[in-house]
């Protein structure tokens, strides 16, 4: 690919860890951008990332290939009059934003529509910022990507080349697909997580003994409920019609279980488990998709003092770093009573790997 020059608005998690990714694959590849945050830019061009710290509405946007909108998406529509005007026919603008129906109808609204290619690398972290972007984030990730009607065949060929080459795996929808699959995979599991940890905080006895048990399966089929409240109302707003959509569907079925519940149908209620347990069971086993992977394990130890700090020194030893570990009172699952969780899945496997040398008792979920 010859060289080209690619701008960004917005130098985040995702929009850095893109950058990083560009500048690994295509290391002559220009980059310039912009962000809000002045010390996000210095950080940048410290650490290579980026060639250019450019200002607000510069005019050297008008020389990139590629513009990728990295910022919230109030922020990138209130860029779209601007970039009308400034860049090249044959410029491609690009976002990352979780929700596309908004930002296309603002794209259809600038006379953007032969120019804007909507993207959404479906990878993230808890963490955010620069800081902590990486050039491997999207790496065997899907790259959901959706094209205005009026883009040309070619300039999407290119596109995807582009992310395909940066170890994405790209997946061309329209945004109304992209919205309903989002909404069903992603969106309605936060508001059901939300749902389930206040139904318990509502339910729950003077001596909060529900709040002591669910430290078992509860805690883990409610993880996502810790995601941040700034993030999400945001795209509930955005994606409302979609959510709705798939929150009647999500309904339905609970009036159902219920029916078959009240009225003791065995065989319906068992058809339920056995559906959702086969299908489950049949997802791949990827990092890739809205909600992140956990990687983690259980392990047997004795009850004695020291039990975890063996382990922990154990691993550190091998330079295996631990994201979370803690004792497991709730064994519904017949799994062992220490879980250890890791930032990936080398890290796992080695642990793994580590502790059964030693002859550890394991169990992965």
């Amino acid at each position: 690919m010859s060289t080209i020059t690619i701008g960004f608005i917005g130098l985040g998690l995702i929009g850095g860890s893109i950058a990083k990714s560009l500048k690994k694959f295509h290391p002559d590849c220009r980059i310039l951008a912009y962000s809000a945050t002045e010390a996000t830019l210095q950080l940048a061009l410290s650490e290579h990332i980026i060639d250019e710290a450019l200002t607000k509405q510069d005019e050297r946007f008008g020389t990139c290939d590629y513009i990728f909108l990295c910022a919230p998406v109030s922020t990138n529509i209130e860029y779209l009059p601007f970039l009308k005007d400034t860049i090249r026919p044959d410029c491609i603008v690009t976002d990352v934003g979780s929700v596309k129906g908004e930002i296309h109808e603002a794209v259809t609204a600038a006379g953007l529509d032969t120019n804007f290619i909507g993207g959404h690398p479906m990878a993230g972290s808890e963490k955010t910022g620069l800081k902590n972007a990486t050039d491997y984030l999207i790496e065997n990730a899907y790259y959901i990507i959706t094209p205005g009607g009026e883009i040309d065949v070619l300039k999407l060929g290119n596109f995807l080349e582009l992310i395909q080459s940066i170890g994405a795996i790209p997946m061309v929808l329209t945004h109304e697909e992209h919205d309903y699959i989002t909404a069903a995979v992603s969106h309605l599991p936060h508001i059901v997580a939300a749902s389930l940890v206040n139904l318990v905080h509502n339910l729950d006895t003077p001596d909060e003994h529900m709040r002591t048990v669910a430290a078992g399966g509860f805690k883990d089929i409610t993880r996502i409920a810790s995601s941040s409240p700034d993030m999400w109302q945001p795209i509930c707003l955005e994606n409302r019609a979609q959510i709705s959509r798939v929150l009647d569907e999500f309904i339905r079925l609970l009036v159902q279980a219920r029916c078959w519940v009240d009225q003791g149908e065995g065989t319906d209620i068992y058809h339920m488990f056995e559906t959702a347990r086969d299908y489950r069971d049949a997802l791949p086993d990827s990092s890739g998709g809205p909600l992140k992977k956990r990687y983690e394990i259980y392990c047997d130890i004795y009850d004695e003092a020291g039990g975890i700090a063996t382990i922990a020194t154990l691993l550190a030893m091998n330079n295996i770093s631990i994201k979370n570990i803690g004792i497991t009172h709730n064994r519904e699952f017949g799994e062992g009573v220490l879980r250890i969780e890791f930032y990936d899945k080398n890290a796992c496997d080695h642990a793994e790997r580590a502790l059964m040398e030693r002859n550890y008792t394991l169990h992965k979920r």
